[in-house]
């Protein structure tokens, strides 16, 4: 093997490197190391997966909540339509929101409801929706400022965020009322919102 080609073979392996550590990952599932079994089990939230995977958001990858399995963001929010509610520990107006969507949840011929919890740690998020007494579904972005749900939907940067994915696969943000602060708006915003 020739010096130019011993070259030319290094410049293709670093090239190649460099692509590989600057292409988007946005399948990639936020990783959680802490032992989270006391405060799951005091959480004791829904299951985050229906078995059946709409044709919304499919390939985005998460980590469900309530028992740290991989999920596939799709298959957690099932056939739909499913309000799908971003909030962090951190936000105010999500601890207002939430029992109040487990609320709506809980009624006859409710849309499914997925929560995101973004931007704050598991353990917190866990001991909150256990101190609120909310058992929804809930799926972990990351403590960081992006994620592959928050990069999917394009979440904006004020929370709590809410959108509506239709049976048919559209993704539809809520923005009318943005805070869903009594279950007959929440309920008028879902139809609203699906038609």
């Amino acid at each position: 093997m020739t010096t130019a080609t011993k070259w030319a073979l290094a410049v293709a392996v670093l090239l190649l490197a460099v692509i590989v550590a600057v292409l988007p990952r946005t399948q990639h599932t936020p990783q959680v190391s802490e032992d989270l079994g006391p405060a799951r089990a005091k959480a004791a939230l829904a299951a985050c997966t229906t078995g059946t995977p709409g044709p919304a958001l499919a390939g985005v990858g998460t980590e469900c909540l309530g028992d740290g399995s991989p999920v596939d963001l799709a298959a957690a929010l099932g056939p739909g339509p499913t309000l799908v509610n971003i909030w962090a520990t951190w936000c105010q107006p999500c601890r207002t929101e939430l029992p109040v969507l487990a609320a709506y949840a809980a009624e006859p011929g409710a849309a499914r409801v997925l929560t995101v919890q973004v931007a704050s740690s598991p353990s917190d998020g866990l001991e909150l929706l256990a101190e609120l007494g909310v058992r929804l579904p809930a799926v972990y972005d990351g403590e960081g400022q992006a994620g592959p749900v928050r990069t999917a939907l394009k979440v904006p940067p004020a929370l709590p965020a809410s959108y509506l994915v239709t049976p048919g696969g559209e993704v539809r943000f809520i923005d009318n009322p943005r805070l869903l602060a009594d279950v007959g708006q929440v309920r008028e915003a879902v139809a609203r919102y699906s038609a």
